[in-house]
């Protein structure tokens, strides 16, 4: 079975294009994505890789580091980084983890279902780890997770909205409606009674007796 929401994230130790790292404490006690792509040199993930550098200061914003799996080598991040960063117009200061043994694509279930590893001549489509995202809290505990097809590059403006929407409900009694935005209302969870939720949120919204908006605090 792969990972669900609240398992906590395996940590593993990996060569990176910043030096040895620890995932665990890597995170410490922020928040940290990851986010796994099939190979380096390929289209789709340099413009993904692009997109992740020019968003460096919003999840900085947010208290959260950004972690890439590819399954080549440091040497290979190396260079790939250059283009990059030329694509983008942003550096990539970002570690990318060399998963050439397939340890944390396999710990983190990225791998596709069809999956098998020739001797020689690997391919993308071979060991390809699919477009797998992980929200992990600081607590190491998957709050969120995203897969998309090797064809489908990813939305990150839908990734910072879902990191936003995870760090607004985390820990707290709400909820999060469907394409909410930072600002907008939440939804009182179910389990706190409306006249507690008014003491402690203020006048609530209410448009079913079930669904209960406030103002997020």
């Amino acid at each position: 079975m792969g990972l669900r929401i609240n398992d906590v994230a395996p940590d593993f130790t990996a060569e990176s294009t910043e030096g040895t790292i620890r995932f665990h404490d890597w995170i410490g006690d922020g928040y940290a994505i990851l986010f796994s792509h099939p190979r380096d040199f390929t289209p789709v993930c340099t413009t993904e890789f692009g997109a992740v550098a020019q968003l460096a200061a919003e999840f900085e914003k947010r208290g959260t580091k950004v972690m890439g799996v590819s399954v080549d080598s440091v040497e290979d991040h190396a260079k790939w980084k250059r283009d990059i960063e030329a694509f983008a117009g942003a550096p990539a200061n970002f570690p990318i983890i060399d998963d050439t043994s397939l340890a944390v694509a396999k710990a983190y279930d990225m791998l596709p279902a069809d999956y098998y590893l020739p001797t020689e001549g690997r391919t993308p489509a071979h060991s390809a780890t699919v477009r797998t995202v992980y929200i992990i809290g600081p607590d190491k505990k998957v709050r969120l997770t995203m897969t998309y097809p090797m064809s489908i590059g990813r939305n990150f403006a839908e990734i910072l909205r879902a990191l936003d929407a995870v760090r607004a409900t985390d820990g707290v009694p709400f909820a999060t409606p469907a394409n909410w935005v930072p600002g907008q209302d939440v939804i009182v969870a179910l389990s706190v009674p409306t006249p507690e939720a008014e003491e402690r949120f203020g006048k609530l919204d209410i448009k079913l007796p079930y669904l209960r908006f406030a103002k997020r605090p």
